[in-house]
């Protein structure tokens, strides 16, 4: 066992010795202070890119939602067919789902299609997109002026609407988006009263967008284009336990017909950027880990140096009492200090290095982009100190470890 007197004793020797040779270790340790700096530039900047990445996830799709789609196409021979039969869900179904969520959460059923829009008044159409909800349909986005659809609009399939920015900018130009409500709007054969129009949108969807009930839909137009139920969670720690109730839900409910559905959530975009950014991290790691290795070897040459200048305090050392694993506890010591002090150098030069690459990069991109400085990184820096150190310090320290005292006495 090696006391903490030994370990201590052999760690005062090293740094004794570095002092000593300051400059010398200084030029043995530069592989290594550039090896760092780089690994931790490269992992700074991945860790910021990896951020930036999942903010702009988490800002454009909610990780608290859970999707279930009707898959209405299948793959022949390579090419993608409708089916001609398949489950969906239509606005009783929904109810009924629904209610049977065991943890609290939002939840809508949206089908989407695209129609020319007339304006009454104006004879000029306006390509939209036609969303019709069963309400209250999550949304990020608040009503600027009017209101929603309400549940009773769904219920009573009420000839209402609300629409987005873009609509009212392209009928009414300049004008007070306000101004819509209370118009009518003719979309295929119906004829809506515009009740709401909402707030402006980020990110802008520079689409004009029409909201009304599902329930005036007919039963040809629901089985064309099925809807899509949406769940948002109070908690995202909710979002597994509602996903896996949903697809039990829908087994239940139409057996042969479950696999015609699709569960989804936005959690797989978060898990996918991670896994992509940490196979980069391990690929880039390993490239500059070279430098790294060319550093270790600077420090088992500076240390078989120091082992032949150092032969005959080594015989002394040896021919007082000192064992062979009291030399090998000294050298292997050395050589982790000698790489911590060269580490230490290499994590400063990278972290400077990236306050000079940011400006850089934002003049380039024109992104707000920052660097990222982790826990992880500082722990991965430790240890490859105390590795190199370790593994190159070895045979260094085995040599002066097995020098025959006689004989390195002999050599004075």
């Amino acid at each position: 066992m090696v006391s903490r007197k030994n370990v201590f004793i052999s760690f005062s020797l090293a740094q004794q010795n570095i002092r000593a040779r300051l400059f010398h270790t200084l030029l043995s340790v530069l592989g290594i202070v550039i090896g760092v700096a780089a690994l931790v530039a490269i992992l700074s900047l991945i860790d910021g890119m990896e951020k930036y990445a999942q903010e702009q996830i988490t800002n454009t799709t909610d990780l608290k939602s859970i999707f279930a789609r009707t898959e209405a196409y299948q793959q022949t021979d390579n090419i993608w067919v409708k089916k001609d039969s398949y489950a969906y869900l239509d606005y009783n179904r929904f109810k009924q789902l629904r209610a049977s969520l065991p943890l609290p959460a939002q939840s809508s059923l949206r089908i989407s299609q695209s129609h020319l829009v007339r304006l009454t008044g104006r004879t000029k159409p306006v390509g939209a997109r036609i969303n019709g909800i069963a309400s209250p349909y999550p949304t990020r986005t608040n009503i600027a002026y009017g209101r929603y659809v309400t549940e009773a609009d769904v219920a009573a399939a009420s000839q209402v609407a609300f629409v987005n920015q873009n609509f009212a900018r392209q009928m009414l130009g300049g004008q007070s988006p306000k101004a819509l409500l209370g118009k009518t709007l003719t979309v295929a054969d119906k004829t809506l009263t515009i009740v709401g129009v909402l707030e402006p949108q980020q990110p802008d969807p520079k689409i004009a967008e029409i909201f009304m009930p599902i329930t005036l839909f007919s039963p040809a137009e629901i089985r064309e284009s099925p809807p899509v139920f949406v769940a948002e969670a109070d908690e995202v720690t909710a979002v597994p336990a509602l996903k896996t109730h949903i697809e039990k839900w829908l087994k239940q409910q139409f057996r042969n017909q479950a696999t015609d559905f699709k569960v989804d959530t936005n959690e797989l975009r978060v898990q996918q950027a991670a896994q992509g950014f940490l196979v980069f991290r391990v690929v880039m790691g390993l490239i500059v880990g070279i430098s790294v290795l060319v550093g270790g070897i600077g420090v088992m040459n500076v240390l078989l140096i120091s082992v032949t200048e150092r032969t005959v305090e080594i015989g002394v050392r040896k021919a007082m009492g000192a064992k062979k694993r009291d030399i090998l506890y000294q050298f292997l010591a050395e050589s982790i200090t000698v790489s911590l002090f060269g580490s230490f150098l290499g994590l400063v030069l990278g972290m400077l290095a990236t306050l000079v690459f940011i400006p850089i990069i934002k003049a380039v991109t024109n992104v707000p982009f920052q660097a990222a400085y982790t826990l992880n990184t500082f722990l991965i820096i430790s240890v490859v100190a105390i590795v190199v150190g370790i593994v190159f310090g070895t045979y260094p320290a085995l040599r002066a470890a097995r020098l025959d005292p006689v004989e390195a006495m002999r050599r004075e």
